[in-house]
């Protein structure tokens, strides 16, 4: 999925550790900001990294742990720029400083500690993580621990810090808000599930009484004719209410079913009716001419009808183009009737609901063609 060099899959790895060393808690880790392409990595690297990035610290349930090493300067930390835009009022970001055993000398991190550079609410927990070396040397998580405190408590600058520094720290610091933060939307969750609850409950209800064993035998032999009639019974009838504007859950946005019918035929089709110029195309010329091609050698008195229908028949066969228009309005209405109306007891049969769409839909097209020859006939009969 990422390829064999460097590339990046938005793919979750899980990986659960069991432990009564470890805190009960998920931790997501993200990757860091790609600046410019390398390996098998697309030219939008950063992009897709930022995207992937933000689809998950902005969800409003979870906690922020912006990490910006000590040697960089903590203005241009993508991390905390990153939690700044998902988090503005900073109730679930904590700051992480880490390689604060490497920074040069003279230099120290305490400021940044004590958010006199970059304030945030829940504040900063330094950590000095194992080097590469440590890694290659097979140092153990339990003595880089000793090492970090270690280094913290005889630290002359981190050493007033040591209680708030430090892996230990971080856990129990990221335990305790996570417990505050659970607290604090719990009862948000618990009425939106309760909302689910009644809402699901609502539409269970509506699907009537047939369950397991027997019920399901019955269904299948003489009760699914029955069940089936009445749902097409039930269709049948959301559809003529739609249609008839009787329906109670009608829309009050825009119009739909009867309605918007009747706004196709009385403003769109006769709007379109109204924009054909009939004497477009049709010069005084042409009226002379025809004129006198119909008296013949002889000088008329009266104006013939023959030149008369000529020349409207050739202006009548330009509402064709209107007429048919207004036939395809219809049978896109009808068609958004037809999905509009589906009924709940549908939702418990989604092959049936298929099918239906299917015949309908078919219904729709075959009577669609049959007007539309209606159509030519009728003004070829005009």
């Amino acid at each position: 999925e990422a390829g064999g060099n460097k590339g990046v899959s938005d793919k979750q790895i899980r990986l659960k550790i069991f432990s009564p060393n470890v805190l009960d808690i998920t931790l997501v880790d993200l990757p860091g900001l790609t600046k410019v392409p390398v390996g098998d990595q697309p030219s939008d690297i950063e992009a897709r990294i930022r995207t992937m990035i933000m689809s998950y610290i902005k969800v409003p349930t979870c906690l922020i742990l912006a990490v910006t090493p000590a040697n960089s300067d903590l203005a241009n930390s993508d991390a905390l720029q990153m939690a700044g835009t998902a988090d503005p009022d900073g109730h679930r970001t904590i700051g992480v400083i880490t390689k604060l055993d490497i920074m040069d000398r003279g230099t120290d991190a305490r400021n940044l500690l004590l958010g006199k550079v970059i304030p945030l609410r829940l504040g900063y927990v330094g950590v000095v993580n194992r080097s590469q070396e440590d890694i290659l040397m097979n140092r153990s998580i339990k003595d880089a621990l000793v090492a970090e405190e270690k280094f913290f408590r005889s630290h002359p600058i981190y050493s007033g810090l040591a209680d708030s520094c430090g892996v230990p720290q971080l856990a129990k610091k990221l335990n305790k808000i996570l417990a505050q933060h659970i607290k604090a939307v719990l009862p948000g969750l618990k009425a939106r599930i309760s909302t689910s609850l009644v809402t699901l409950a609502k539409e269970h209800q509506s699907y009537g009484e047939i369950s397991e064993s027997k019920a399901c035998v019955k269904f299948f032999n003489a009760g699914q004719g029955a069940v089936i009639l009445n749902i097409l019974s039930k269709y049948s009838d959301a559809f003529t209410s739609m249609v008839e504007g009787k329906n109670e859950a009608m829309s009050t946005s825009e119009l739909s079913g009867g309605a918007r019918i009747n706004y196709i035929f009385q403003s769109i089709f006769v709007g379109s009716l109204e924009e054909v110029d009939p004497c477009e195309d049709l010069t005084d010329d042409d009226i002379r001419t025809a004129i006198q091609n119909a008296t013949g050698p002889k000088a008329a008195l009266f104006v013939p009808d023959v030149p008369f229908e000529v020349l409207v028949r050739r202006q009548i066969s330009r509402l064709l183009d209107p007429s048919l228009q207004c036939a395809r309005f219809i049978y896109d209405e009808l068609m958004k009737i037809s999905h509009r109306c589906m009924v709940n007891d549908l939702q418990r049969f989604p092959f049936l609901r298929k099918r239906m769409d299917e015949v309908i839909g078919n219904f729709l097209r075959e009577g669609l063609e049959p007007s539309e020859i209606m159509i030519h006939h009728i003004i070829e009969m005009e």
